[in-house]
């Protein structure tokens, strides 16, 4: 889903950048063809500030569950230690520091999930050892899991088909999107994305292995947080220096997910909902703190699942400007009203199909993307046909 979103979304969106001048994900589909939507760009950066927060907040509380686990420090303090160090250089160099030390934070996450998976192994009882192991477990590796709502096969097709859909999402988040922004040339669209899935790719197929044999090797309980999984494994398994590493892994990921969100958050403040935006070089960092220390309060005050909370924060992103950003990158001119109705519609029916619980049976991205993508295209029809019967002059 990913993949295929990016061959129609990615350049022309890198394309409408050089051409609009925009510096905000917000600023860029409010401001496409240079109409000058500021009601939508006030209307995206108010929701992006909202879940982009959330999303940091949850990433924050993952480093704070990996050094309660590791280190048995209080459950605070590694959502403390993590903002203090996004907020260090964030602060200090914008966005071209969250890029470069992005690039940093990869290398050790590869690093640190590589050896775990190994060790891993090995303590499994090799590749052979691992396989009888997984498949003594009744059902684990069984492709149509028992229990499920619908007959198998439907249950194994819907479910690829939304995550499909989580996949493609990946154009409804301005944190990463922004990126894009940056490319020194649209050409390079091409290499870029070669480096995003292979290292994407490698590390992915890592972390499920990883997830696969901690149900063989870690005990069974009734009462254990399946997030705790990954450094309770490697403090069961490794040494005390590759556990260390392990902990500078856990804590790269949620670093180098937390600085962009902030940094989304940062211009959504300081370029989307103000209509002269925020431009004096000081007042923009303050800006950039605040929102660091917004987040650590959520993290603090909640207790939910990380995992919950970003597909949450995913999904309505998702659909609330997925849709207007697919009818701007087809070519199309969808009014702002039009906009902002598919907005609210596609965000609605994501959020109301959460709370019916029915995404266990489908992701609730799929219908929110596709119910704003219906409001648009009817929208059109409507704006269409009025101009249609309009009497001649």
């Amino acid at each position: 889903g990913d993949l295929i979103a990016s061959q129609h979304v990615h350049h022309r969106l890198r394309m409408a950048v050089a051409r609009s001048g925009a510096v905000s994900y917000a600023n860029l589909l409010g401001d496409w063809y240079g109409q000058g939507h500021s009601r939508l760009q006030k209307v995206i950066g108010a929701i992006s500030l909202l879940f982009l927060l959330t999303y940091a907040s949850a990433q924050l509380l993952a480093g704070s569950k990996a050094l309660q686990v590791l280190l048995g420090w209080p459950s605070w303090t590694g959502a403390v230690v993590g903002a203090t160090l996004v907020a260090a250089y964030s602060f200090a160099g914008g966005i071209r520091a969250s890029i470069w030390t992005d690039a940093v934070q990869s290398i050790v996450m590869f690093a640190a999930m590589g050896v775990l998976l190994v060790t891993a192994i090995v303590a499994a009882g090799g590749i052979e050892g691992t396989q009888h192991r997984l498949s003594a477990i009744p059902e684990f590796l069984n492709p149509v899991p028992p229990g499920l709502p619908l007959d198998g096969l439907w249950a194994v097709a819907l479910f690829t088909l939304g995550w499909m859909f989580a996949g493609a999402s990946v154009i409804g988040q301005p944190h990463i999107m922004v990126r894009f922004f940056t490319l020194d040339n649209p050409d390079n669209m091409r290499r870029a994305r070669g480096w995003y899935y292979l290292w994407f790719s490698g590390f992915y197929a890592m972390a499920t292995g990883v997830g696969l044999l901690s149900r063989v090797l870690l005990p069974e309980s009734q009462s254990f947080d399946p997030e705790l999984a990954l450094p309770t494994l490697a403090q069961m398994l490794l040494p005390a220096g590759l556990v260390g590493l392990m902990l500078a892994g856990i804590f790269s990921a949620t670093l180098s997910t937390t600085d962009s969100l902030i940094l989304s958050c940062s211009s959504a403040v300081s370029h989307d909902l103000f209509d002269r935006g925020i431009k004096n070089v000081r007042a923009l960092k303050w800006v950039t703190l605040g929102v660091i220390l917004l987040s650590l309060v959520i993290a603090l005050l909640n207790n939910d699942s990380v995992f919950s909370l970003v597909i949450l924060a995913w999904s309505g992103l998702a659909s609330a400007f997925a849709p207007t950003l697919i009818f701007l990158a087809a070519g199309r001119r969808p009014p702002e009203n039009a906009c902002l109705l598919s907005l609210g519609a596609g965000f609605t029916t994501a959020l109301l199909w959460r709370v019916a619980d029915w995404h266990s049976v489908i992701y609730e991205g799929m219908p929110g993307v596709a119910v704003g993508l219906l409001t648009l295209w009817l929208a059109e029809r409507l704006v269409n046909s009025s101009t249609a019967n309009e009497p001649a002059h």
